[in-house]
């Protein structure tokens, strides 16, 4: 579907079902959760930071596309929960930089591990041929995920 102009109905069909397909996939994923008392946007910023590594409230906020008023509220909770610190930026005094503890390292691990026993469940379920499909799959999803 490398020109978006000629969509063939076949395309179509195929981006609706992907659309659908990863929706419910998530939705599904997101109850597979260790800590029920975070939100899910606490959970995104826990796991942004686990990927890229510490980052001032601003960044946080533009990798997280949401304003820095409500990242400032997140990061505030996080560290009520002991999840985040707050350290001094290294070059600018004016700014802190969020980094994660290791109870926020371990609550992380403990829940990919979960979601991915379960997920690994529901691929149990799949015929050689569909699970060979979803091994292939899975890079291209991975880069979609990331454009």
């Amino acid at each position: 579907m490398p020109d978006s102009s000629r969509t063939s109905s076949e395309d179509t069909a195929a981006v609706n079902a992907l659309r659908s397909g990863v929706m419910r996939l998530s939705r599904r994923l997101k109850h597979q959760r260790v800590d029920e008392s975070l939100s899910p946007t606490e959970m995104s910023v826990l796991g942004t930071l686990a990927r890229c590594g510490s980052a001032t409230p601003g960044e946080l906020a533009r990798k997280e596309h949401v304003q820095p008023p409500s990242m400032t509220r997140i990061v505030a909770l996080l560290e009520a929960k002991g999840l985040v610190r707050l350290e001094p930026h290294p070059e600018d005094r004016r700014q802190k930089v969020v980094r994660q503890t290791e109870q926020a390292e371990a609550m992380l691990e403990e829940s990919r591990r979960k979601r991915n026993a379960w997920l690994a469940e529901l691929a149990g379920k799949l015929d050689e041929d569909e699970w060979a499909t979803l091994r292939a799959a899975a890079p291209v999803l991975e880069k979609l995920a990331h454009l």
